[in-house]
């Protein structure tokens, strides 16, 4: 029995390497470092997420955190809320996200909400971001909106470590 192999079948067996190679080989990233990263909590739907802040839109935060300045982020559209209570707060109270990773609203952009409790209303712990703006017409609480966006991925989802 012989075998006969084409000029044709030739060329798409390599064409067919050639992509299954490059399909299968990473990116080139460049050398690699470590440095550490400070690793926030925040609540989701009741559970705890971690993240990192690496860049802002806003001056006086990028000096205060330590992270880069991105004044473009200023105009991202779209951004899920991540809301941080200023000033009287629950016992435990962390930043509150509105979306995850895996929701199709997500991605590691943020707008900025400030929620600040009215005087002589007894704060509680926020651990979801469904309620607030319905809490807010009550007339408990107030959401402003400074304006600022951030890049904070979060990187582990039902986090369980904690920040110290």
């Amino acid at each position: 029995m012989s075998t006969r192999i084409t000029a044709g079948t030739v060329l798409a067996a390599a064409a067919i390497l050639a992509s299954s190679a490059s399909a299968a080989s990473p990116l080139v990233l460049g050398p690699s470092t470590q440095k550490q990263l400070a690793l926030y909590q925040g609540y989701y739907d009741g559970h705890k997420d971690g993240y990192v802040i690496t860049d802002v839109s806003n001056k006086a935060q990028v000096a205060a955190w330590h992270v880069n300045y991105a004044p473009v982020l200023k105009s991202a559209k779209a951004a899920p809320p991540q809301y941080f209570v200023s000033g009287r707060a629950a016992a435990g109270q962390l930043a509150v996200f509105g979306a995850e990773p895996g929701e199709p609203s997500y991605n590691p952009l943020w707008d900025e909400l400030v929620v600040t409790w009215k005087s002589g209303v007894k704060p509680v712990l926020l651990v979801k971001d469904d309620p607030m703006p319905a809490v807010a017409k009550q007339g408990r609480l107030t959401i402003r909106n400074p304006h600022i966006v951030l890049n904070a991925p979060i990187t582990n989802v039902g986090s369980k470590q904690t920040v110290t």
